[in-house]
């Protein structure tokens, strides 16, 4: 387990005994938890949230921290919930595909570079899902990446190759793109 945990664990322990010790952890990962979802899901968030503190308080004496740390299998907890809801949600006959899902639609308004938005989603779309899902966990929502194999349920090693491949083919493509955009005067410098 890291030491960063921040009591989770412990308190993940406490509320066998005592489920009010379970109230901190929500408090402390509430807002995070949200931010993932509705990058994913961004009309379901708030139900899809509750779902899954509904499942990690029932699931609570599942966790075991030798296998990761208390927010990790929360973000686990989340993921398996997120996968249920596109299931549920998907049209007959039509598996539900992670690439349709866009979590940078809020993003483009931030973007210094404009120009570069649409590579880089396209990068990302077209990334292996599980590839995919490593560099938004540790870009997006900040985990670590041993964090981030424990939610996708790899070995760490596993996990920091397919990220650094992430990482180089998103590099790959942006070099050009940056280098164009600098070349093109676009990069949004005043001068």
């Amino acid at each position: 387990m890291d030491d960063d945990d921040g009591g989770d664990a412990s308190a993940l322990a406490r509320s066998a005994r005592d489920p009010a010790a379970f109230e901190p952890l929500v408090a402390r990962h509430t807002r995070t938890l949200h931010g993932y979802l509705a990058r994913r899901a961004p009309g379901a968030a708030d139900d899809l949230v509750a779902e899954v503190w509904l499942r990690a308080f029932a699931g609570r004496a599942g966790f075991d921290p030798a296998r990761g740390t208390a927010r990790a299998w929360l973000f686990g907890v989340a993921r398996h919930v997120l996968a249920a809801h596109w299931r549920e949600s998907a049209p007959v006959g039509k598996a539900s595909d992670l690439a349709e899902t866009d979590p940078w639609h809020a993003v483009d308004q931030r973007l210094d570079a404009a120009a570069v938005a649409p590579l880089i989603r396209r990068v990302i779309r077209e990334l292996p899902p599980v590839e995919r899902e490593l560099l938004l966990l540790v870009i997006w929502e900040e985990l670590t990446p041993s964090e981030a194999a424990a939610v996708v349920g790899i070995p760490q090693g596993t996990a920091r190759s397919r990220l650094h491949r992430a990482r180089t083919r998103l590099r790959d493509a942006l070099d050009p793109a940056v280098a164009g955009a600098t070349a093109r005067g676009t990069t949004g410098d005043p001068t």
